[in-house]
């Protein structure tokens, strides 16, 4: 590898050729492993040349120099991944490619390339083919945090400048999500991929296409099924918000989804599919709401008595919501036999003052909406509570004449070996 002149010291007509060779220098991938520091160097200054040639050009480049061009980039960038590592998972100590000084800067390239206005999307489009945006989404697998960034605005600029390209792109997001949920359960790239998806469906026209209702439920849904979830939670509660927020009658699919995939021993877990559920609520019409409150409201019963005080506070900070309070009240005389034992177990048992108090605004509210009703359901929990306690009683009775009975042949069955 020598050097060659930079693109400002040779005439406007020899710069085309200049391109070329620099193309051809940077197809030579460098070994990190064991660098040499002059070539390493080299190959940097000479892809720092070729930015500076993007930048400064004020024409397009012919359509053999896009061709050569992204074949450079196909070279550098499409590669093995190294196996994940746990060092992946580690936030305060993220995994970093040893050949970043190299590929940074051909992400750059590639960005100015699709960025520049000079870069018609009818020609592009010829090299920045689906195989090409399909290879560039496997990338998302990379353990490098900073690669996964490039590779967000770099597919989400593709997205908005190549029309073409967009049913494909969000067929291989949703295969890569499929593979995710059904096979490995192990991908790096699952929020960056959702931090994409939201500002699409936050572009989706109404009313809303089928494709796109079917992706809610086959994608988006499941994916609060993996062990990962808490990694990529954030931008997939933003997914979902935007859909509903699209399209109101979309909140009883949402709700019945996060319904079917609630988290039974994870209690952090659980936490979250409060959170999100809440501002799903917030979306939610009487009318979708009246279709899913026996079940939503059955789990809601069952975590206001969770052990985990997390999970009690955040099923009781629904109350805090004007919207939700409102849907309740249409509806009390459905939700409120439903949760009231679990009211009532939290006020006189839970082990947390702050549930306790949270427990008692609740009661009041409940109260003060309706009086008579919550002396009704009072006044069954109260012979529910006395049934309870004459069959415990019963059952006591029973077991110790059983007793009595097991030791009076016992007894007997002595003395005739006697």
């Amino acid at each position: 590898m020598e050097p060659l002149p930079l693109f400002q010291t040779v005439a406007v007509s020899d710069r085309p050729a200049l391109f070329l060779r620099k193309l051809h220098l940077c197809s030579s991938l460098s070994d990190f492993s064991h660098p040499e520091a002059s070539e390493i160097d080299l190959k940097r200054q000479t892809l720092l040349d070729l930015a500076d040639f993007l930048d400064s050009s004020s024409t397009a480049l012919t359509p053999h120099l896009q061709e050569a061009f992204i074949q450079m980039v196909s070279l550098n960038l499409f590669r093995c991944l190294p196996p994940p590592s746990d060092l992946a998972d580690d936030d305060d100590d993220p995994y970093q490619d040893p050949s970043w000084p190299h590929l940074h800067l051909i992400y750059e390239l590639l960005l100015r390339y699709i960025a520049s206005p000079h870069t018609d999307a009818r020609l592009a489009k010829r090299f920045i083919d689906h195989a090409f945006v399909s290879k560039l989404i496997d990338l998302f697998d990379s353990q490098d945090p900073r690669e996964r960034d490039y590779l967000k605005t770099l597919l989400h600029r593709i997205y908005g400048k190549f029309m073409l390209h967009r049913p494909f792109i969000r067929k291989a997001m949703n295969n890569v999500f499929y593979r995710f949920i059904f096979e490995t359960q192990r991908h790096c790239g699952i929020g960056e991929l959702l931090e994409i998806l939201g500002s699409i469906i936050n572009g989706f026209a109404l009313p809303m296409k089928e494709e796109h209702k079917l992706f809610l439920l086959r994608a988006l849904i499941p994916l609060h099924k993996p062990k990962g979830f808490w990694q990529y939670h954030h931008q997939l509660a933003y997914c979902i918000i935007q859909f509903v927020d699209k399209d109101h009658q979309l909140s009883e699919l949402v709700i019945r989804g996060l319904l079917k995939y609630w988290p039974v021993t994870n209690c952090q877990k659980e936490v979250l599919f409060l959170a999100e559920l809440e501002e799903v609520l917030e979306a939610t019409p009487a009318s979708e709401f009246q279709r899913c409150m026996l079940p939503l409201f059955r789990q809601i019963g069952r975590c206001l008595t969770s052990s985990h005080f997390q999970v009690a506070q955040q099923a009781l900070y629904l109350w805090n919501s004007e919207h939700v309070v409102n849907l309740i009240s249409q509806n009390r005389t459905v939700i409120l036999p439903l949760i009231f034992d679990a009211l009532e177990k939290n006020t006189q048992g839970h082990w947390n003052q702050g549930i306790h108090d949270l427990t008692a605004n609740v009661r009041r509210m409940f109260q003060e909406m309706d009086s008579k009703l919550f002396k009704e359901c009072q006044e069954q929990y109260l012979e529910k509570i006395t049934r309870a306690r004459v069959l415990a009683e019963q059952r006591e009775l029973t077991w110790k004449r059983i007793e009595a009975v097991a030791a009076t042949a016992g007894a007997e069955d002595m003395v005739l070996v006697n």
